[in-house]
């Protein structure tokens, strides 16, 4: 019977029907020929799956990204990176490193990232003489960080099925994705030096100063936030109204370029950090910033372009849902023929120690993300993991970190990878151009999946200062 499941799953995937239609046919097989479990139980079982308070705030998350970047926040995005670090050595790989920082602290998707701010970088990039190879290798790379760096819609789909603390997931992003920024920048230099790439903008200390001054702004609002919101004894007012008029004002008076979208990671986290509102409510808030950003602050938003971001969020939600929903009913079967309890002791008679178990869990999602889609994959695979990483001792946390990036790096692989056919149709070039353009940048990304696969601190530290 498992063999039937398998096997009709596989058949179903090489026929090129979506992945989501091949696990409900796979799934409605096995119930069919096995007698045993009505069939309604199909249909029950997938409303099951999304029937989920968490999982509400994958619709706002999208529609915070599309708002952003429909909004014109890409552009003051890049504008800002451009200031802060476009006078180095191969200046506009720098910026593409650093933009796609700030976007993922709004979008929580690679396919946002590298669909939106991705096809500025690359027409920039085209524009000052790079050569097309750089410009799509590192525009691919960077935009894995938008579902490390929170808000990340695959983190909120992994805590939903894994139990897991959605805001430690979040914290646990952070430094992992920084670091990753950091190896990518090292990449760029090491590129710049051999290819003797120019600096893309004189260096000046007036520009790369107020770039400093909005990012020190940043932090300041970070830590008066904080404290004001874990005062209990201050009313709502003082705690939403008065920073915002100081906000306001601090942006009107710099003229800053992109302090308030560099703001949009410091409410969502320290929200939650602070208890003030969930993960789920912290997605609805990162809409109202959104809005309020576009059509009142910005007013760079109209009635046509909402509706149009709206349909486009519908779709999106609809599809990802609908892939959750299809695994859900996969991983369930999984589950009640105890397929996910015969590979937990296969594991482990292979060996107990953590260590092992964690780099065969890396060389198995690797090989995953290379044809199968994330939200797909994380569904069916957490619950075959979970018990595992439970009696091991690993912390959930730090699986999650580990299993996103891991699925992060099969977007930018082939040959289902989906970032690598997005860029190759941006930048005009084959698939097989884009690949090779992208090898090269698995350097970085591997390096910081061994880091944090056998640091855990490096994920793990944050959260247990921001939830102790």
């Amino acid at each position: 019977m498992n063999g039937l499941l398998f096997g009709t799953f596989l058949a179903a995937m090489s026929t090129g029907i979506p992945i989501a239609l091949a696990m409900c046919l796979a799934s409605l097989a096995y119930i069919l020929v096995s007698g045993t479990i009505p069939p309604f139980a199909l249909v029950h079982r997938m409303v099951g799956g999304i029937d989920s308070f968490p999982l509400l705030a994958v619709p706002f998350f999208i529609l915070a990204g599309n708002l952003m970047n429909s909004a014109g926040i890409t552009n003051r995005i890049y504008n800002f990176a451009l200031a802060l670090v476009g006078w180095l050595k191969g200046g506009l790989g720098h910026v593409n490193v650093v933009g796609s920082v700030v976007f993922s602290g709004m979008s929580g998707t690679a396919v946002a990232d590298a669909g939106g701010l991705g096809t500025i970088e690359i027409k920039a990039m085209r524009d000052h003489g790079y050569p097309v190879d750089f410009a799509v290798g590192v525009t691919a790379a960077s935009s894995t960080l938008g579902p490390i760096i929170p808000p990340s819609l695959p983190l909120v789909i992994y805590g939903v099925q894994a139990n897991a603390s959605i805001g430690k997931l979040f914290a646990g992003g952070f430094i992992p994705g920084a670091l990753m920024a950091l190896l990518m920048m090292a990449m760029v230099s090491f590129y710049a030096h051999r290819r003797n790439y120019g600096r893309d903008v004189a260096f000046h200390w007036g520009r790369m100063g107020r770039a400093f001054i909005e990012l020190f702004a940043v932090a300041v609002v970070a830590v008066v936030l904080f404290r004001l919101w874990q005062d209990e004894s201050m009313s709502g007012m003082m705690k939403f109204g008065y920073p915002l008029a100081v906000v306001l004002i601090a942006d009107r008076l710099f003229r800053f370029e992109a302090f308030m979208a560099l703001l949009t990671p410091v409410i969502l986290i320290g929200g939650m950090a602070s208890g003030l509102f969930t993960p789920t409510e912290a997605a609805v808030a990162a809409v109202a910033w959104a809005l309020f950003l576009g059509i009142i602050w910005y007013r760079t938003l109209n009635w046509r372009m909402l509706i149009k971001v709206s349909m486009e969020t519908i779709e999106t939600t609809a599809t990802v849902l609908f892939i959750v929903a299809s695994a859900s009913i996969f991983a369930w079967v999984l589950t009640t023929t105890q397929v996910t309890e015969a590979i937990g002791v296969w594991v482990l008679s292979i060996s107990s120690n953590p260590l092992v178990f964690l780099l065969l869990a890396n060389g198995f999602l690797l090989f995953v993300g290379m044809f199968m889609e994330t939200i797909a994959a994380i569904t069916i695979l957490v619950p075959v993991f979970m018990p595992i990483i439970a009696k091991l001792g690993i912390d959930p946390v730090h699986f999650g970190l580990v299993m996103v990036l891991n699925l992060m790096i099969g977007l930018i692989t082939p040959p289902v990878g989906m970032v690598l056919y997005i860029l190759a149709k941006v930048s005009r070039i084959s698939f097989e151009e884009t690949v090779r353009a992208v090898a090269p940048w698995w350097i970085p990304l591997l390096a910081t999946l061994a880091l944090i696969t056998y640091v855990p601190d490096l994920v793990m530290w944050l959260p247990r200062v921001l939830y102790p």
